[in-house]
């Protein structure tokens, strides 16, 4: 609101005017990363946007008042709509993409009318040329909504058009939803989404037309059939309310229920052109045999005219839906009756109820009948226990929380574990019923604890390549993440017949058993069991075979067991990289997808190189130059799989500080030059990994070797990936990357800054909405990288951020920042304060009579004239000295020094006795002291330097000067003969020692 009121009035200069314009465009470009629907067309929209601000940065240089009005005004209702769409409930931004895309491409034509007008000022012909092309591509912009966005419209207005009521479509309606607008799937996020979805239509009910109120409440109506719509407490408190209304009595069917031609219940009532109704497929028959008169009063019919009956639909629907719930409600007394038959009778009916509708499932549910049915399983009648378990598995399938009612059984997972026992038919069910169980982590932790069902499932794996088999295999995979069952398995001799057929089976048992080890979930345990048992000989052995399916079958196997980083380090130990490198090298191009688990594989052996473990045991990947070059070669050879693999497999060898050899031996086989030309490409995963590595090479990299390829062009691509990626580790290396880059390279400064890099990079440090696991690091880089557009030498870059509002956002990172950030955070204020002697302004004197002058200004008390954050840059406005000084006081020496260098900008030169009365406010002076006592020789130099002109002035000599000696004395007993000197000078300001002393 300020922003706009300030843009409205006409007094306001055109140069400021343009400024707050920029700085709506930036909070629009920012706002529109966080639109959860029509990524893509939000980034063209903020393409276009990014692209005005170097024409108006050009407008700024004229006198054009009334130029910019209508264009400030369409990119205010530009800014206001990514805004809305940054902040709407996310379901009711899918449901309303195609209005949004209408207006993003209205706003677009008319920001290109706006510019239109100024293409007529006297520009240079190359930004005449530049707005122009802007305005023609604005106007010819076409947005078109999202494929997966338009799918899922269609799908809910078939949903409408149809009347579903199914469960199961609304919940994967739902869960489509949820997954293309970033939604989290679990059913309590998606019941408070969908809670705030309906709020926010019952408020834009009273703003929109009647079409669109009743679209919204369809719209509502379908997903609320969904299981997130409402608590399955809520769903099963309306089902007895219902219930318990309708009697104990079946009701029989209308008349108008029946169909005239086949005298059944109808499902799909439709009319004829006559007003008569019949079933749908009936009179569709009745056509097709070339009748072409009404069955009823043999009329002449229209054969094209059949509409549906949804009336007559809904009312048959209601009826079979009461009589239904009366069955199911009263079948209890009969399951737990003792005619068997009557029991069996029961199961077969309740068995067909549930294979017929979801909502059936979940009233049985809700009647409690799986305790029943658990209790059956302990009946002599085995069609009784069949029936059970067929019945159980249905209920299974059906919902997780069908899944965890299991648990809350007595002796369920128990009662179904005897059932494994028992004959093939049985056995076969119940290990089905387990397996899908397991797939419930709450009650996946119960069946691994039944004593004896490991056992029996590993007894099952050894019979022929059944169902029964394979499920049973299946079930140990998901059980094998507790690490006892892992010791039930190798004590239950699973893995030695699976290791022998890996080594002497059969072509299709080795391609199988090697396929079981590829697939399998297994804990870090069980990884690691498995290499004890001798797995890797095997495998190894496999990959050096002739027939290309066994060996991807073994890699995948290897791929698997590679991601426990011990196992990794045991496989190089062992030898595998040689030969899995001259299968990259040999088949990388001819069987692609062999190639691609290679490199994989690779790539989990490089970061198991990383960790602690493996720095102990000095075990390197790659042995020679021969390979580094070789196998980095690969990267322009390979499709884009393997290229994320290699990239990460570098990555990982390169990110230890340590690992400056690799690096510096990359650097000399051109992998810049590599990286750089990644860097542009549209595949987002290999860009992405390709950024993070050459932000590793920038580390210490030769400056020659990397300014070689640090043009212009790839400095643009750095500040797109750093605007439009979505990837927040890939923007932290390319925002790492301009940090590496050596400050003294004016060139590609003035390429960043031609390129708004500072504007960029600073929405990072202001944005407190953007969180993510790795903002930490990203905030150190963004500070780092700010910090060569704030020198002292350049006051003009200095304004332009100081502007933007950086000092005010450094000093917010002083306060919450990791200590690199602080660090770099106090660097940048210190090159601020280091100009602001030269820009706080001078108090004007004035002349006449004292009683009309208006009141005197207030002068700041170290610099003794105006100052202000934004024009002298001075410390004391901005409040940063407290948190310097704080700063002072944390562990992290380099912050500390960094602080210290900031503070003591407040007392160079001639501002001594002001900026030490200031500092003594903010008990800098104290703080200082006790870095007398610190570790770093260099931190305890510049805290010398300080206090030896501090202690100058008498006031404060007397007041600190009994609190700096014993430290002093320190100094000059067990200092280091660079320090004792001054320390020693310190003294014979307090008088402790004789100017004559031999410390000097």
């Amino acid at each position: 609101m300020k922003t706009d009121m300030m843009l409205n009035a006409s007094h306001v200069p055109a140069s400021e005017v343009l400024s707050r314009i920029v700085e709506i465009i930036v909070e629009t470009v920012n706002a529109a990363r966080f639109v959860p629907v029509q990524k893509e067309s939000f980034a063209k929209f903020s393409n276009y946007l990014e692209r005005i601000i170097p024409v108006l940065t050009e407008l700024s240089k004229k006198n054009i008042n009334n130029a910019v009005e209508v264009l400030s005004r369409e990119i205010k209702v530009g800014r206001q709509l990514v805004l809305d769409c940054s902040k709407r409930n996310k379901i009711y931004l899918l449901v309303n993409c195609r209005r949004i895309v209408r207006r993003l491409e209205d706003t677009t034509r008319d920001i290109s009318q706006a510019l239109s007008a100024l293409a007529l000022l006297d520009f240079s012909s190359s930004i005449t040329e530049e707005i122009t092309k802007l305005q023609d591509n604005m106007l010819r912009a076409e947005f078109r909504a999202a494929v997966a966005e338009i799918e899922i419209l269609e799908k809910i207005e078939l949903g409408i058009q149809e009347r579903n009521v199914d469960r199961s479509y609304a919940n994967n309606l739902l869960l489509l939803i949820a997954e293309t607008v970033g939604i989290p799937t679990e059913l309590s996020t998606l019941k408070k989404e969908f809670e705030a979805f309906k709020k926010e239509v019952e408020e834009k009910k009273l703003r929109t037309d009647q079409a669109e109120a009743v679209q919204m409440d369809q719209i509502i109506a379908l997903l609320g059939r969904a299981d997130a719509a409402s608590s399955l407490e809520e769903k099963e408190i309306k089902y007895f309310k219902k219930r318990y209304s309708l009697g104990s009595q079946a009701l029989e069917p209308l008349q108008s229920f029946y169909c005239p031609i086949t005298r059944e219940v109808m499902v799909d009532p439709v009319e004829t052109s006559t007003g008569q109704t019949f079933e749908r497929n009936a009179i569709q028959k009745w056509f097709a045999e070339g009748k072409t008169n009404c069955p009823l009063t043999m009329t002449l019919l229209d054969t094209s005219i059949l509409r549906p009956n949804k009336t007559l639909r809904l009312s048959i629907e209601e009826w079979k839906n009461r009589n239904t719930m009366i069955t199911i409600g009263s079948m209890r007394t009969k399951l737990q009756s003792d005619d068997e038959q009557e029991v069996l009778h029961s199961l077969s009916q309740m068995k067909e109820l549930c294979e017929e509708r979801d909502l059936h499932r979940e009233w049985v549910v809700f009647e409690n009948y799986i305790p029943i049915l658990i209790e059956l399983l302990g009946a002599k009648n085995r069609d009784m226990r069949i029936h059970a378990l067929v019945i159980l598995c249905i209920l299974a399938r059906d919902s997780d929380d069908n899944k965890e009612k299991f648990a809350h059984v007595d002796n369920a997972i128990e009662a179904i574990v005897k059932s494994l026992a028992r004959r093939i038919g049985e056995s076969k069910l119940a290990v089905a019923l387990l397996l899908e169980l397991s797939k419930s982590e709450v009650v996946c932790h119960c069946i691994g604890k039944v004593q004896g069902c490991i056992l029996l499932l590993v007894t099952m794996t050894s019979q022929e390549d059944t169902q029964a088999s394979r499920d049973a295999k299946e079930l140990l995979e998901n059980l094998s993440f507790l690490d006892q069952n892992v010791i039930l398995m190798a004590k239950a001799n699973y893995f030695s017949p699976l290791l022998q057929r890996l080594s002497s089976g059969p072509e299709n048992i080795k391609i199988i058993m090697a396929t079981t080890l590829a697939e399998m979930e297994l804990s870090d345990h069980g990884k690691l069991t498995l290499f004890e048992e001798g797995v890797l000989g095997p495998l190894l052995h496999l990959i050096t075979h002739v027939d290309v399916k066994i060996k991807e079958a073994a890699v995948k196997a290897l791929q698997n067991l590679s991601t426990l980083p011990p196992n990794g380090l045991w496989m190089i130990r062992e030898g595998a990289v040689d030969p899995l490198l001259d299968l990259l090298y040999c088949h990388s191009s001819s069987f692609p997808s062999l190639g691609e688990h290679v490199a994989a594989t690779i790539m989990n052996l490089a970061i198991s190189t990383a960790v602690e473990e493996a720095s102990k045991t000095e075990l390197s990947l790659l042995k020679s130059d021969e390979d580094i070059s070789r196998l980095f070669s690969l990267i322009n050879l390979t499709g884009p799989d393997v290229q994320r693999s290699i990239l990460r497999t570098f990555h990982a060898m390169c990110q230890p500080q340590s690992a400056t050899e690799i690096r510096s031996k990359l650097r000399e086989c051109s992998a810049v030059q590599v990286l750089v030309q990644l860097c542009e490409l549209n595949n987002a995963t290999v860009r992405a990994n390709a950024v993070k590595l050459f932000c590793c090479l920038t580390v210490d990299g030769d400056d020659g070797m990397l300014l070689e390829h640090l043009d212009q062009r790839c400095v643009e691509t750095l500040l797109r990936i750093i605007r439009t990626s979505n990837d927040n580790e890939e923007i932290t290396a390319a925002i790492g990357i301009v940090a590496n880059i050596p400050k003294d390279q004016t060139q590609i400064t003035h390429w960043l800054l031609a390129a708004g890099a500072p504007t960029v990079i600073f929405r990072f440090l202001s944005d407190r909405n953007y969180t993510s696991s790795g903002r930490n690091h990203l905030i150190e880089n963004a500070t780092r990288a700010l910090c060569r557009f704030n020198v002292t030498t350049n006051q003009e870059w200095q304004r332009r951020a100081a502007e933007a509002g950086i000092i005010l956002v450094l000093v917010q990172v002083l306060n919450s920042g990791t200590a690199l950030a602080k660090r770099y955070a106090a660097i940048s204020l210190a090159q601020f304060s280091e100009s602001s002697v030269k820009l706080s302004r001078p108090i004007k004197k004035h002349g006449g009579l004292w009683c009309w002058a208006p009141p005197p200004e207030t002068a700041c008390p170290v610099h003794m004239g105006i100052c202000s954050v934004e024009s002298s840059f001075c410390l004391l406005e901005a409040g940063a000295v407290q948190p310097l000084v704080r700063v002072l006081g944390e562990p992290d020496i380099g912050a500390c020094e960094a602080a210290l260098g900031a503070l003591l900008t407040l007392i160079d030169g001639e501002r001594l006795q002001n900026g030490t009365k200031a500092l003594a406010e903010a008990n800098a002076i104290a703080a200082i002291i006790r870095l007398l006592r610190s570790p770093s020789v260099q931190l305890q130099e510049k805290s010398l330097y300080a206090l030896e002109r501090i202690f100058r002035l008498v006031e404060f000599k007397q007041k600190y000067g009994t609190l700096a000696q014993m430290p002093l004395v320190d100094i000059t007993q067990r200092g280091n003969n660079a320090i004792k000197s001054l320390a020693a000078k310190i003294l014979a300001h307090l008088n402790v020692l004789h100017e004559q002393s031999s410390y000097f």
